[in-house]
């Protein structure tokens, strides 16, 4: 599946007001065979995207933690699983720590925890470092995706929220890492140390690479399906 297959079968996106004068985009649906089941949301983080927070929006995990957990309360969500992937694993494994009887599982796609998992955070031009490195299908991934994102990461006063969030960084239920092997910025032994905390977590290496979304979109969402019904999600 092609990523705009995935831009096809998504809805329009949606805002909600949270306190602080925080105004939270998301989008609800994802790919249609998942929809069928299960209500999927992905919120667009402060500092990415198209999510509007005041000047002087502390941008620390433990803050974006607590503005994902306002939204949920906002569409009154108690219980839910977590996709987690790149920054976002440690906005939504904070959360977990805040509300630990509300989280059901943790979906982790190339979503580092771990020290192993460390790999480059520099290296060659944006779109072929992040989006193609490591991709066996790199011809699957539309140029809009990256574009949009250089360009939204462009935005004046984003290079300092993305260094807050980096110097942020170091600051048993059932698991799923599904990982793009050939990912130089988390590196798959961030997959594998996943079984150190926790023995019974399924780990998958995909033949991609950071963004393994972008190309394996359908691989991925039927692994989540198949994880979620065997643990009655």
């Amino acid at each position: 599946m092609q990523s705009q297959d995935l831009v096809q079968s998504q809805d329009l996106v949606q805002s909600q007001d949270l306190v602080q004068s925080i105004q939270l985009y998301y989008r609800e649906a994802g790919l249609k065979d998942a929809d069928e089941e299960y209500r999927v949301i992905a919120p667009d983080l402060p500092g990415f995207e198209f999510t509007e927070v005041p000047k002087g929006y502390q941008y620390t995990f433990e803050n974006l933690a607590a503005t994902v957990e306002d939204f949920l309360d906002a569409l009154r969500i108690t219980k839910f699983s977590v996709y987690i992937f790149d920054y976002g694993a440690h906005t939504a494994l904070r959360l977990a720590l805040r509300q630990p009887e509300a989280i059901q599982a943790i979906i982790s796609q190339n979503g580092n925890a771990y020290v192993e998992g460390l790999g480059r955070t520099s290296g060659p031009r944006f779109e072929s470092f992040q989006y193609e490195s490591g991709e066996s299908s790199p011809d699957k991934i539309a140029p809009e995706a990256y574009h949009l994102d250089y360009a939204l990461l462009s935005r004046a006063g984003n290079a300092e929220i993305q260094l807050d969030l980096f110097k942020d960084y170091g600051n048993n239920i059932p698991l799923l890492a599904v990982w793009g092997k050939n990912d130089v910025i988390f590196v798959p032994a961030g997959a594998e140390a996943f079984k150190r905390d926790l023995p019974n977590a399924e780990i998958h290496l995909l033949d991609a690479g950071h963004f393994a979304i972008e190309t394996h979109a359908g691989a991925i969402a039927a692994l989540t399906t198949g994880f979620s019904r065997r643990h009655g999600l």
